[in-house]
């Protein structure tokens, strides 16, 4: 492996200045952790409903965060006909097992079964083989919004698989114990070797990004569950999907090095710390600048990304629709939220 992250000098030194500015932001943000519960509470929520949206879509479902926020609402789980709504469910326990219990588990085979048990718990095509490894070959494959494929990479072979797997735990977990390499470093390595050895037949993408959380929330890297780290890798799809598939065509020969995945790894963490900054300075603006009901419609935004008055008309009903619109423009004017269109027409956006 130590080939893999055998970097050239220039390169060690932006990765060294990369991870130096997610530490600096993980430090200011454990005190931050300590004196804002309500509001982070709020924050987990909004990037719960991303990331589960965010990673699903990743791999071809077409479900708003909107539609998975209403699905979560009124599920009930002996009625999850679609395939989608099946992801969605599963994606959201998985979620949940690792935000509530990181610190009591392991990186083991065991608990990578048990949970990919989970996130497949109600994929009815996957009842076979979930929680256990691949026995036919797989491969990666984009999906695309149109319904187009591309074969990303072709993947560890099936009889290959636990070895592969076992020696990538056991490396994972050396490494984090004898903290000599960087623990996002390391976690980002972990990443693609599980996705270059793609162990199970299905769910290796949803369950690299789960694992990802997991391994940042074990290193106290807390921030990543108040900004879907998903919702950042969707925005970046096609540039994932390229890096992968440059750093992987060189698999097994002397040439894989680490290097771009890794840049784009750790950016996606530093555009993931820039949202939630912005987030933070808009919620201490907002505290010191508006009213409770203010808060309400700002609160109401955030949560649906693009709304109309009606909307605000028929969730806020306590306040009538020349109140609203003055909130409405008072919140455009201020930064707060943006706008598009006009008349009847016209949409309020939240700021990512």
């Amino acid at each position: 492996m130590s080939k893999k992250i055998a970097f050239q000098a220039t390169i060690f030194q932006d990765i060294i200045q990369k991870l130096g500015l997610i530490d600096t932001f993980k430090g200011g943000w454990n005190l931050i952790e300590n004196k804002e519960k309500r509001y982070l509470k709020e924050l987990r929520e909004i990037a719960t409903i991303q990331s589960i949206g965010s990673s699903t879509r990743i791999e071809g479902a077409t479900l708003t965060d909107d539609e998975v926020k209403q699905l979560l609402k009124s599920v009930k789980i002996s009625k999850l006909d679609k395939r989608e709504e099946q992801e969605v469910v599963g994606y959201y326990e998985a979620l949940e097992l690792i935000l509530e219990h990181y610190d009591d588990i392991d990186l083991s085979e065991r608990y990578l079964h048990q949970l990919h048990s989970v996130l497949l718990k109600y994929s009815s095509k996957d009842q076979r083989h979930k929680g256990q490894y691949k026995n036919l070959s797989n491969q990666v494959v984009a999906n695309y919004p149109d319904g187009k494929q591309k074969v990303i990479f072709r993947t560890t072979e099936p009889h290959l698989t636990a070895k592969e797997m076992h020696d990538l735990i056991v490396w994972t977990n050396q490494q984090l114990e004898e903290k000599k390499l960087h623990p996002i470093l390391i976690t980002s390595v972990f990443v693609y070797e599980f996705l270059s050895i793609h162990p199970y037949q299905d769910g290796n993408g949803r369950l690299s990004r789960l694992l990802t959380t997991f391994l940042l929330l074990k290193q106290d890297y807390n921030f990543i569950e108040y900004v879907s780290f998903e919702h950042v890798i969707e925005n970046r799809k096609d540039m994932y999907y390229r890096v992968l598939m440059e750093t992987q065509k060189h698999r097994g020969s002397d040439d894989e090095i680490l290097d771009r995945w890794v840049i784009f790894f750790l950016d996606c963490l530093i555009d993931l710390t820039n949202k939630l900054t912005v987030k933070y300075d808009t919620y201490n603006s907002l505290k010191s600048n508006t009213n409770d009901r203010q808060k309400q419609v700002l609160t109401y935004i955030n949560q649906h990304k693009t709304i109309q008055i009606k909307d605000l008309e028929e969730n806020l009903s306590n306040y009538s629709r020349n109140t609203l619109k003055k909130d409405l423009r008072y919140l455009v004017q201020e930064g707060f939220i943006l706008t598009t269109g006009s008349g009847r027409g016209v949409r309020y956006h939240a700021k990512e």
